[in-house]
């Protein structure tokens, strides 16, 4: 997808939603596309109606993007993403959150469902990302560089932005919610991992898998923007009990715990359109 491509998508975002800019974004995962519909005076688009927007394949997951007023601004938030398993290719996976940035948001929150690997991270719990471990040997920066999105070899000191995680303990504080922080290892799915791969990530400092977030993280620090991560923990990881893993489990817990969620999300936006 090219950059010509990314500022039609925003600029057909600007005119169906009015505002000529968003400060912030949202990218809601597994259990959450509900919320953005919640919001007052919520403007609705579906995927399908922004230029090369890629539309979920996954049952269940949302497929809008919501523009909402938010103390002073304004934030997109989406109601389901893309996924590398569902066979889209990552400049796909990354385009919504690239256009996103190129519509004015500075800070960008990535949410998801995600399995825990005990030591604590049990299910129901929600964790601000700390870092994340790449075991898909794959990079949405691969291919030829525009540098009008970023440089070719961009730093990944801290991805996740430590301001914005600043922001999350006093928003997860104002929602009564406790705060963690973890390491989120991305698998390329959609089969779960096997105990044998869960036993490597911990080994090595991990606390979360999931099958999302990362390549849009990569792609959003190549560009300068201000990441954020919250990973909702469904289910033990395979290994760390005896249970067999299954889809039905994750939206049990996701919608469990949307209540504490949307509680944080409440707190949390006016702070990230404040900056």
């Amino acid at each position: 997808m090219s950059y010509e491509q990314l500022q039609e998508a925003a600029a057909a975002i600007a005119e169906r939603t009015g505002r000529e800019s968003h400060q912030a974004a949202v990218v809601l995962g597994s259990g959450l596309s509900d919320y953005a519909a919640s919001l007052d005076d919520a403007i609705e688009i579906p995927y399908s109606e922004i230029p090369f927007f890629p539309e979920p394949r996954v049952v269940g997951h949302g497929g809008s993007l919501f523009s909402a007023p938010v103390g002073d601004g304004a934030v997109l938030l989406f109601a389901g993403r893309v996924h590398t398993y569902e066979g889209w290719d990552l400049d796909e996976v990354v385009f919504g959150v690239r256009t996103a940035a190129l519509t004015g948001a500075s800070s960008i929150l990535l949410t998801n469902a995600a399995g825990g690997l005990g030591d604590g991270f049990a299910p129901g719990d929600l964790v601000a990302i700390r870092d994340h471990l790449n075991y898909t040997a794959r990079n949405p920066l691969v291919g030829m560089n525009d540098d009008r999105l970023g440089p070719r070899f961009p730093d990944m000191s801290e991805v996740y932005s430590k301001r914005l995680r600043g922001l999350l303990e006093r928003a997860f504080q104002t929602a009564s919610v406790s705060y963690r922080e973890g390491v989120y290892a991305w698998f390329l799915g959609p089969s779960y991992e096997t105990p044998a791969e869960i036993e490597m990530v911990k080994r090595v400092g991990g606390d979360l898998v999931g099958m999302s977030t990362v390549p849009e993280a990569i792609a959003l620090n190549h560009m300068g923007v201000d990441v954020a991560g919250i990973s909702l923990v469904t289910n033990y990881a395979a290994g760390i009990t005896d249970a067999p893993l299954s889809h039905e489990e994750v939206t049990e817990t996701a919608a469990e715990a949307r209540e504490r969620f949307t509680a944080v999300l409440d707190a949390l936006l006016p702070l990230l359109v404040k900056g």
